[in-house]
């Protein structure tokens, strides 16, 4: 019989295999540092706002300084100043260019929840929003943090948080999204569900993860929990929409009406192409509509595929960082809150240090140029819109440069081997019993 020398102890298998995805990270960084860095770069967000909240547009600030901010016009534009409820109670008076009630369902109620609190006042409506945006980028940080210990800097420092944390509502949809791979990475699938529907009742782009979701169950031959996730999250989207679309159709429908109709935006792919094609901006919406969803599901399939040739045991959930860069980048409209998308997922799926500077220096740019260009457009002068269309238009290219290297770098990423089992001795009533 051999010297005694220890052997490895195989754990007993598990099922679900997809969710190693996420290679083991030491927590070298304290959630309370996390949360330090996140509040001071959601403060350096404000100082940049500050102008846009405290004073009048009447000088064209958002567009000269870059600080335009949704979270203090939609007050007057939603017609959120009263007791109106959104979709039950009709919009007065709104313009044909203008619109009211475009948001989706969680997204609408939250403005009106702040709208409650604030009065009135665009400031105070500005704070009111701004708080539970801040909210739920701590959450974020949270979630990452226990999925992927200090690799949650990438979300952490990211510029993209600082300037585009209050320009929207997205963060509610980003902490939704987050909340829910962390829970389909702990198991909890019915939760995962939910927690997608109540993104994708704020933000439609969270009903996109349910796609690698549940293909990672399949895959893991446990077609019962994916089943139960894609059930709960359609039946967490209909409570919630049910109701509005039932009492208020009109102004519930508006939002995908908009969506439908809103032409190619100066930003994305399309326009830079129609212009490159025609001169023009893009005149064809229909066209540009079926267009854009033709492209997003043959590339979402194509990088499937060869993702699946290349590393076959690749876990699925991870498609969720390709799906989304192939329907921002195919999408007619890319505005500048939607990076916010892109980062829990450069921390989960690409921590790939490079990719993500470029990817942000170039997101830094559009985020500034475009502002400039549309205050350009309007007629002012002085601050951004002094910058050169041709900056915008080549960062707008960069970013998109950029975005397509990540999902070939993503393509090629091999999934880290999984941690060796530990060398444990081998009690004596068990070594007597193995072969010399």
């Amino acid at each position: 019989m051999r010297a005694n020398r220890p052997v490895r102890i195989r754990p007993l298998p598990t099922s679900g295999g997809d969710n190693r995805a996420v290679p083991a990270s030491t927590r070298t960084i304290g959630i309370g540092v996390v949360f330090l860095l996140v509040a001071g770069t959601l403060a350096v967000g404000l100082a940049f706002k500050f102008p846009c909240v405290v004073d009048d547009w009447n000088d064209g600030r958002p567009f000269t300084r870059g600080c335009y901010t949704d979270l203090v016009g939609l007050i007057q534009s939603e017609q959120l100043t009263g007791s109106r409820l959104p979709y039950l109670d009709p919009c007065q008076g709104v313009a044909e260019d203008s619109t009211c009630d475009e948001y989706p369902v969680l997204t609408m109620y939250t403005m009106r929840l702040a709208a409650w609190a604030s009065g009135p006042s665009n400031s105070r409506f500005f704070l009111a929003n701004a708080i539970l945006m801040w909210i739920a980028a701590f959450w974020i940080a949270l979630c990452l943090h226990l999925m992927v210990g200090r690799r949650v800097l990438y979300y952490a420092l990211a510029p993209t948080l600082a300037l585009a944390a209050t320009s929207n509502w997205d963060l509610l949809a980003v902490a939704l999204a987050t909340a829910a791979t962390l829970a389909y990475l702990r198991r909890r699938d019915v939760w995962s569900g939910v927690l997608l529907g109540l993104g994708a009742a704020a933000k439609l782009y969270p009903a996109l993860f349910i796609i690698p979701f549940v293909a990672g169950r399949f895959r893991g031959r446990e077609p019962d929990r994916g089943i139960h996730l894609l059930w709960a999250a359609a039946g967490t989207w209909v409570v919630l929409d049910l109701p509005f679309a039932i009492w208020g159709t009109t102004g519930w429908l508006e939002f995908f009406q908009n969506s439908k109709s809103r032409p190619a935006s100066w930003n994305s792919l399309w326009n830079a192409a129609c212009k490159l094609a025609t001169g023009q901006d893009c005149a064809n919406t229909s066209l540009i509509n079926v267009a854009s969803l033709l492209l997003f599901v043959a590339w979402v399939v194509v990088i499937w595929v060869v993702k699946a040739k290349r590393d076959p045991g690749f876990a699925r959930w991870t498609l969720g960082f390709p799906i989304l860069v192939v329907f921002l980048l195919s999408n007619k409209v890319y505005s500048p809150q939607f990076s916010l998308w892109l980062l829990p997922w450069f921390a989960l799926a690409l921590p790939n240090l490079r990719l993500f500077i470029a990817f942000e220096t170039f997101d830094v740019v559009v985020f500034l140029t475009e502002f400039g260009w549309l205050g350009a457009a309007n007629g002012l002068q002085g601050g951004l819109t002094d910058i050169p269309t041709w900056v915008f238009e080549l960062a707008i290219l960069g970013r998109a440069a950029i975005l397509v290297l990540c999902v070939i770098e993503w393509i090629r990423r091999r999934e880290p081997p999984p941690e060796p089992e530990p060398l444990l001795p081998i009690p004596d009533e068990v070594r007597a019993h193995l072969p010399a």
